[in-house]
């Protein structure tokens, strides 16, 4: 195998894949980059057995073709050190990966190629398009309530709903749930519902923007491939049955309120600096015009901060994990922010005035 890359050519497509590679392995072949070579492409390929990344780009020069595997992090490290337009000459020599480089060489060890692991081509049901810009909104504004490390293994991922019609995403950690849904002109019967790992989650979006550039999503019983662009991404379903959302969502709160949402955060920032550290609680008080904002911690030390709001109703006191509140206050995307409450027992509804294709809700914590 030989052939010559620019840096840049090179180093856009290998940052990607090398994102999937996990830095401690269980198969040493996993910490390595598949580089395949044909006449004139090169595809990168990186997995961790449930997420795989094939990124594709243009050689300058073909004189070989060929594949290896080499070590992935250094490869990046290399080419991230190199200077800009530089040009690479790859060759494999004695069963090494030569990089040359100018004045520069190195030499990297390589595993068989017939180790590295390719996720089953299981023929998927179902294909459907999106723009991409729709999914990254879908998943930007419901990601950060994905759990981490929970027993409860499905929710440590994201639901992906498709409908005719309508694309949805929905994310838990069980203290607060973020949905957020768009139409889409897909036609999906009967509608599916995929729970999506949360590392394929966080890969994804890295190969969107906010264009209207389709992504072509293949449906199969076990996995979900993505198509876009110059990337092919594929990722293993967790199997379970994600919990019933539309129940978890209050209903009939009488006390709604509407706030700056930017000042609003800005309030709870700096009051959670004296909450407790492990409980990270604040108390609300609505009143009429004004909600206070309230936090203590065990060494006697108190923050108290007041913000005008929209409201005219019966005041409440209310206690929340401000962590939870300033998570869902950084992805809303309007200025202003609507509240609904009903009791200090009940949850809370987050959403933008008069509704929007998200909403979010945080239970409230007894302090």
């Amino acid at each position: 195998m030989r052939f010559s890359i620019t840096r840049e050519a090179l180093l856009r497509p290998l940052a990607l894949v090398a994102g999937v590679v996990e830095r401690r392995q269980t198969l040493p072949v996993l910490s390595n980059v598949l580089i395949q070579v044909d006449q004139e492409q090169v595809a990168l390929t990186g997995t961790d057995l449930e997420v795989e990344l094939i990124g594709r780009t243009a050689a300058s020069q073909v004189e070989v073709p060929g594949a290896i595997t080499v070590p992935a992090r250094k490869l990046m490290d290399i080419c991230k050190s190199l200077p800009d337009q530089a040009e690479l000459q790859f060759s494999l020599e004695d069963g090494r990966a030569v990089l040359r480089s100018g004045r520069s060489r190195f030499t990297l060890s390589t595993l068989p190629v017939a180790e590295f692991p390719n996720i089953e081509d299981s023929a998927g049901d179902v294909e459907l398009s999106l723009p991409r810009g729709t999914l990254k909104h879908l998943i930007d504004a419901t990601s950060f309530a994905m759990a981490q490390q929970d027993v409860r293994y499905y929710l440590n991922g994201m639901l992906l709903e498709l409908r005719a019609g309508l694309v949805r995403t929905v994310a838990t950690d069980g203290h607060r749930l973020a949905v957020c849904s768009r139409p889409a002109e897909i036609q999906v019967e009967p509608a599916r519902k995929l729970i999506v790992p949360r590392k394929g989650v966080l890969e994804l979006v890295r190969l969107l923007d906010d264009s209207d550039e389709p992504v072509t999503l293949t449906l199969s019983a076990s996995h979900v491939r993505a198509h876009t662009g110059d990337f092919t991404f594929t990722s293993k379903l967790v199997d379970g049955k994600f919990p019933d959302y539309e129940r978890v969502v209050p209903r009939g709160g009488d006390k709604v309120f509407i706030a700056e949402r930017a000042e609003l955060r800005q309030v709870l920032s700096r009051t959670s600096i004296l909450s407790n550290e492990k409980y990270r609680g604040v108390r609300l008080h609505l009143q009429e015009g004004n909600l206070q904002v309230m936090a203590n911690n065990p060494e006697q030390e108190e923050a108290e901060e007041n913000v005008a709001v929209e409201y005219g109703g019966d005041s409440l006191e209310i206690g929340f994990n401000v962590g939870y509140l300033i998570d869902v206050l950084n992805v809303i995307g309007e200025d202003r922010v609507q509240m609904t409450l009903a009791d200090s027992n009940s949850s809370a509804l987050m959403e933008e005035p008069g509704g929007g294709d998200a909403m979010y809700v945080v239970m409230p914590m007894r302090l």
